[in-house]
């Protein structure tokens, strides 16, 4: 079984996009605290260091690793929480940044464990929204682009480990 990438979104998009996401990062905390930005692992990794970098203000960054799909193209039942935050967020302004929310379900886990950790403030940024597929109440409060159906790679998403290394986003078809 061959793959097809056709190209869907380009290199030169998502760097205008994050800029922009940046900068409605930016504006939208006042504090004077650093703003935690953590990371959810694998798939945001190269999302993250390109946003933080956009984001002007003092940062704390940490990492979390949580997965649910495997080497499948749909949603497992199990949500695996692998790696736990190093760095206390009680009291904080907290930005969970994310390759892609779908589902919900892999996010709304997340927010349940932090949420616990009483942040001052708890929010959402993710490269990819698929609002219409969402069958959990979650709110993407940076949505760097809003898609509808499709399955995509590159720039840190992944087919069984695969393509996270380009830097466009393709939908992948197979054949």
């Amino acid at each position: 079984m061959g793959h097809r990438l056709t190209p869907f979104i380009t290199a030169e998009q998502i760097a205008e996009r994050v800029k922009e996401l940046g900068k409605e990062i930016t504006t939208s905390y006042d504090g004077k605290e650093p703003l935690v930005c953590i990371c959810v692992l694998k798939g945001a990794f190269l999302f993250f260091s390109d946003i933080i970098r956009k984001i002007d203000r003092e940062l704390e960054v940490d990492f979390v690793r949580l997965a649910s799909y495997g080497t499948a193209t749909s949603r497992s039942e199990d949500i695996v929480f692998s790696k736990d935050l190093e760095i206390a967020i009680e009291g904080k302004d907290v930005l969970v940044i994310e390759d892609i929310v779908d589902t919900g379900h892999s996010m709304d886990f997340l927010l349940h464990v932090l949420r616990r950790r009483n942040p001052k403030s708890l929010k959402v940024c993710s490269l990819i929204d698929k609002h219409e597929r969402r069958e959990k109440k979650v709110i993407v409060d940076f949505a760097g682009f809003k898609l509808s159906d499709g399955f995509i790679v590159g720039y840190g998403l992944d087919y069984a480990e695969r393509y996270r290394e380009l830097d466009g986003i393709y939908e992948l078809s197979t054949e």
